[in-house]
Order: structure tokens, then C-alpha cells, then sequence
């Protein structure tokens, strides 16, 4: 099923809508500003609740890898939020770029792969990519692209964010189905949240519509979720003669400063075969002193390598996860989205 271009609209909504005008190919494209070979990612803020008010853009949250695509004379390079490049892996993804009829642009998103109700998979985007350390490319995926930040020899960075959508939907107008705009919808914040609760979505984005480009987490977006879900380094196993594969569960921990925090366990989300790979992998990152204090009988530790994605109800008292469950490892290059426990 096609995903709908739209997905927090309710039918008495309306989606913002802005004039487009073709851009004219004969147009020199005059380098102004040096482009640069790349720029940190604008990360969103978590929040509660969802903001309201006019000086408010909404979007759908996207579960998959955030990406920036650069155009460029001389061919597309992808690269992910921790600068790695991964072109090979999204190899559509780069063709399609390359097709945009643009002489150089710089494009932020995120690459899902779809499901059958239309919603952005994380566990099937994984498994397009081959798993963890899988050398797939993925033909499935697809980019929500919901910035620009560089286009025909401009630094876009320091303009509005109403003026970047408006390029970028420009640049979208006729891209096909491998790179789609990530639709930016008008409405109150909390009933968009409502309507993607309903949906099975798992949130919303919001972004200030005047705000420039800041790399980092400054709170000009902001990301309110449905069923909270994050990135987490796995520290070791809890064995289990009567549990699948012998795991009972993943010890997790999360980024403090330059170290880690235990944030507890999660036993639930993992098959027969998740679980056998996973103690297998973990034995032989087996390491006597645990990367967090931790104690408690079966427990065998490793070195903090694999980052595994965690859906959760919230936090105790104490730091540790809520009802986690475990959704799927993500590659060791995007250690950068491990999360860190100064934004909670």
C-alpha cells in the first residue's frame, strides 16, 4: 500500500499548501557558497505534549535512518547522522537524487521502509539492509525528504524555515515515489498527536517556522511521541536456561557525560533467531568487568557495541526503562543516536 501523503490529516483537515513554480533549467547555477562536505544534523527536542500555536509546523515522525543526500556535479553521496557514507547502502535512494534535475542541493530526511498499512517499519528497514553488519543495499527504502539546506550554490542554513520548505517542495514536485516530501500540516498539536495515536503512528514532529537551521537539539523542533521509542548500547545478557536462544534479556544502558548509565533491561520483542544471534554475538564481546556497575546472578557482560532500538512506557523512579521492548539493532556507524540521558 502507498503511504499516504498525509498521515496525521483527519478528513475536515487540510494540508498547508504553497505555490509552485517549475525552476528553469537554463538557470546558471552560480556557486556562492562553498558547500560543505557536511553538516551536523538539527535534532528534535522530546516533549510531552505538543506545542500550539500559528508559529507551529507539524509533520509525521518517521522511524527509520536520518539521512543527508548531496547533490552534486560529480554524482549523490549519502551520508548518515554520524557522517558515515553510506550511498551503497540506498542505492534508489541515490539514483533517484541524482534525477532531481538539480546542479547541487543538500537534502535532509529519513529513509523508512513502508509496511502493509502504509507506516514506517524500523525492523523492516533493517532487514532490507541485511540486519546488523548485513552488506544488503536496500531497494525497498524510501526518503522522506523534510529539509533543505543547501541548493544551487546557496547556504540555506541561515534562511527561514518557511522559505526551505518552500524550495523543497518545488524540488519534490515531480520526484516520484522514492523520494517523497515529508507533508507539512496545519492544526492543533495535540489533536494531530491524537490522530497519529489513532492511526498507529508513532508521533509528530514540531518545528518553529521561522527558525534557522541550528545543528544539534536547540528546541526549534521538538519530537512528541506516542509510544516512546530510543536507542540504547547493550552491556550484556541475562542467561536463561528456559528462555529462547538461552537470553532472558539485554542489559541496556544509556550515554551520562563521557560514560554510561544502567537504564535496566528488556526481555520481550525478540524471536527465536534474534536471540540466538544476539548471545552468540554477545559472548564473543564477553568482557569480566561490567561498562556499568551491575549485579545479579547469570549475568555476563560485554563491551558496549551493539545499540539496540527499545520501545518503552516511560522511566521509574530509579532510571530504568518501563515495558521495554526490543525492536531491533541498529548499525555500530550510528552510535550517534544512542541515547543520552541529559535529554530526558
Amino acid at each position: 500500500m502507498r503511504q499516504c501523503a498525509k498521515p496525521l490529516l483527519q478528513n475536515n483537515q487540510v494540508a498547508k499548501s504553497k505555490p509552485r513554480r517549475q525552476r528553469d533549467p537554463a538557470q546558471p547555477n552560480l556557486p556562492f557558497d562553498l558547500m560543505p562536505d557536511r553538516v551536523e544534523p538539527c535534532l528534535a527536542l522530546l516533549k510531552p505534549t505538543a506545542p500550539g500555536g500559528p508559529e507551529w509546523a507539524f509533520e509525521n515522525k518517521w522511524d527509520g535512518y536520518r539521512l543527508a543526500i548531496h547533490i552534486e556535479p560529480k554524482g549523490v553521496r549519502i551520508i548518515t547522522r554520524g557522517g558515515h557514507d553510506w550511498t551503497h547502502r540506498f542505492p534508489a535512494i541515490a539514483d533517484a537524487a541524482g534525477k532531481l534535475g538539480v546542479g547541487t542541493a543538500i537534502l535532509d530526511g529519513e529513509a523508512v521502509v513502508l509496511n502493509d498499512d502504509g507506516h514506517s517499519d524500523f525492523g523492516a528497514l533493517q532487514r532490507s539492509l541485511g540486519g546488523r553488519g548485513g552488506k544488503r543495499a536496500s531497494t525497498e527504502a524510501v526518503l522522506f525528504a523534510f529539509d533543505l539546506l543547501y541548493f544551487d550554490g546557496h547556504d540555506l542554513t541561515g534562511t527561514e524555515l518557511s522559505v526551505r520548505r518552500h524550495l523543497l517542495e518545488d524540488l519534490l514536485d515531480d520526484a516520484g515515489t522514492t523520494i517523497r516530501l515529508s507533508e507539512e500540516v496545519d492544526g492543533d498539536g495535540g489533536e494531530l498527536l491524537e490522530n497519529a495515536r489513532s492511526l498507529g503512528l508513532e508521533g509528530v514532529i514540531a518545528k518553529r517556522r521561522d527558525s534557522t537551521y541550528r545543528s544539534g537539539r536547540h528546541g526549534d523542533w521538538l519530537k512528541i511521541k506516542c509510544i516512546q521509542s530510543e536507542s540504547f548500547i547493550v552491556v550484556g545478557y541475562e542467561q536463561s536456561a528456559s528462555a529462547r536462544g538461552g537470553l532472558g534479556s539485554l542489559l541496556l544502558a544509556a550515554r551520562r557525560g563521557t560514560g554510561w548509565i544502567s537504564v535496566g533491561a528488556v526481555g520481550t520483542g525478540f524471536k527465536q533467531k534474534d536471540a540466538v544471534y544476539l548471545k552468540a554475538t554477545l559472548d564473543k564481546l564477553r568482557i569480566k568487568t561490567p561498562a556499568v556497575p551491575l549485579k545479579g546472578k547469570n549475568l555476563v557482560f560485554s563491551q558496549p557495541t551493539l545499540i539496540a532500538e527499545i520501545e518503552f512506557r516511560g522511566w521509574t523512579d530509579e532510571g530504568n526503562l518501563r515495558h521495554a521492548s526490543y525492536k531491533g539493532l541498529r548499525e555500530a556507524q550510528d552510535n550517534a543516536a544512542v541515547f543520552n540521558m541529559s535529554d530526558r
